[in-house]
């Protein structure tokens, strides 16, 4: 059997919260990922960075609902009424856990949802389950 090859998806965190940046950053440096990871402070900076092809594909999307500027789910409406960026995988990283929250992300057909509660090793765990994510599923704009 011969060993997959790593696959490299460019991960955008889309958070202003710094303290949470570092803990994504521990995290990949922890699991040894080594998966570009680039960080937008809100969804103006992100799209702006998207719309200029800043971020390189295949990549998967960390969203923050509550962001300055504007937030995840006025980032979510911008994203999927863009022809270009329309399937974008996004998977929500917030606080919310308010069902309204829930069901508008779901409605803007977001791949999943996740509530952080500060717990030491739910970010491995989030990240053991993204990295399982990627190996498996081809993404859009994906050569292979």
């Amino acid at each position: 059997m011969t060993a997959t090859p790593y696959r490299e998806v460019t991960i955008l965190l889309i958070d202003d919260d710094d303290i949470d940046h570092m803990a994504v950053v521990r995290t990949m440096k922890q699991l040894r990922l080594l998966n570009p990871l680039i960080r937008a402070r809100d969804g103006l900076e992100a799209l702006q960075m998207l719309r200029q092809k800043q971020v390189s594909q295949p990549y998967l999307i960390l969203l923050d609902l509550n962001m300055p500027r504007m937030n995840g789910l006025e980032f979510l409406e911008q994203l999927r009424n863009d022809e270009e960026l329309s399937l974008s995988v996004v998977f929500v990283l917030t606080t919310s856990s308010a069902d309204e929250d829930k069901v508008a992300a779901y409605q803007h057909h977001v791949a999943g949802y996740i509530v952080k509660h500060y717990i030491k090793d739910e970010f491995l765990r989030i990240f053991n389950m993204l990295e399982n994510y990627w190996q498996v599923v081809v993404l859009p704009f994906d050569a292979g």
